[in-house]
């Protein structure tokens, strides 16, 4: 056992506050001051004010991202962490923060982040150019980051038979769950004959394939368990938390079918103690259909391959075995350029009893899956209700 899980065993952790940004498309606001309500709002259900938070965590918040946050907020912690692991970075803080506040080295944790990538029209696509791009990428006409993406879904279909239909369950189980989200962006209804006539963007991924591009992020509190007795919400518990990266560039992936999800989810999944038959939530990042289907390979909760014939029959949408994107995910509830945060804020009200028409019943542990940059890093969380 490691020295974090016996920490953590001897010291519970606990998210005792989850909440939204302003989301969709936000005029009024700047991301500091959106991150400031969600802060606001998040501390609020924790019973806990700025003046008691003394870590910090934040991703694509500007150059000197917790200075300028910290700065905005009124706040100077005493544990700072940037990490840019794209989407999963907030993942990935969850494990950072318990092993912060494991060691003493602070004792609230705020992870945030927000975005204004649709009002500002200012999301950069394309990432500055490594050599292995210039040279074996950019002269072909590959679009990044989709078209990465796109190359790993036809991996997938070429090595195992997978279907355009079965990648459409994913994007039609997402819009089942957005339709029961007030907040989603996306709620008309899509047939899977809808998502199939959807208009090709990267073949073969079409329309429906593909995330949403919002406003939009939000704020965790995480700390011990003296703190959370004192939560004006119910404290949800953290059991385990993983990461792992593997390539930047596409031309340098051992395997396209295989994502580090391998190694963030049997990292978190060994320190929770629990297997995926123990999942009654999924949030996985469906930043593209095809990643979803890897995850769900990825994290063991089918054998590699058996992606497709899993996602059939709407076994994750409402109703379904497997209840997953359960706010409409990235592809039809908000994608603010990183959606990681809002995973996990998802997960912690499915486990409060809080999501309302689309509460999943009895639901007593959830994963949180993180993907950043173009299936170059993962990082899985594991929680209970307590």
């Amino acid at each position: 056992m490691s020295d974090l899980v016996e920490a953590v065993a001897r010291h519970p952790l606990y998210i005792v506050g989850a909440a939204e940004t302003p989301l969709g498309e936000v005029a009024d606001e700047s991301e500091l001051s959106m991150v400031g309500l969600a802060a606001r709002d998040a501390l609020a259900e924790a019973g806990l004010t700025l003046r008691d938070v003394d870590g910090l965590f934040v991703n694509y918040m500007g150059e000197e991202g917790t200075v300028q946050v910290g700065e905005y907020l009124g706040i100077e912690p005493r544990y700072l962490d940037s990490s840019d692991l794209g989407g999963a970075a907030f993942e990935a803080f969850v494990g950072h923060a318990m092993t912060a506040v494991a060691a003493g080295r602070c004792e609230v944790a705020l992870i945030t982040y927000a975005s204004r990538q649709r009002s500002l029209r200012s999301r950069r696509l394309v990432p500055a150019p490594s050599p292995f791009r210039q040279q074996l990428e950019d002269p072909y006409g590959l679009p990044v980051p989709i078209g990465y993406y796109a190359l790993t879904a036809a991996r997938h279909m070429h090595e195992f038979g997978t279907t355009r239909a079965q990648l459409a369950e994913i994007a039609v189980a997402a819009r089942a769950w957005a339709r029961l989200n007030p907040k989603a962006w996306a709620r008309d209804p899509l047939t899977i004959a809808d998502a199939l006539a959807s208009r090709p963007i990267v073949e073969p991924l079409h329309r429906s394939d593909c995330c949403l591009v919002t406003d939009g992020g939000g704020a965790i509190v995480i700390t011990g368990a003296a703190r959370a007795r004192d939560a004006a919400r119910a404290a949800v518990r953290i059991l385990g938390a993983g990461e792992g990266q593997g390539a930047w560039d596409i031309t340098q992936a051992r395997d396209l079918t295989r994502s580090p999800g391998v190694i963030s989810g049997r990292e978190a999944f060994g320190a929770a103690g629990i297997t995926p038959r123990d999942v009654d939530v999924l949030e996985p990042y469906d930043s593209f259909t095809i990643t979803v289907l890897l995850a769900l390979e990825d994290l063991g909760f089918c054998a590699k391959g058996e992606g497709g014939s899993f996602v059939e029959g709407g076994r994750l949408a409402p109703g379904g075995s497997l209840p997953s994107m359960t706010s409409g995910g990235g592809l039809s509830y908000c994608h603010p350029g990183a959606l990681g945060l809002l995973l996990l804020i998802e997960a912690v009200r499915q486990l409060r009893g809080e999501a309302g028409e689309r509460q999943v019943p009895d639901a007593r542990i959830a994963v949180a899956h993180g993907v950043g940059g173009t299936m170059s890093t993962a990082a899985t969380v594991v929680l209970a209700r307590d």
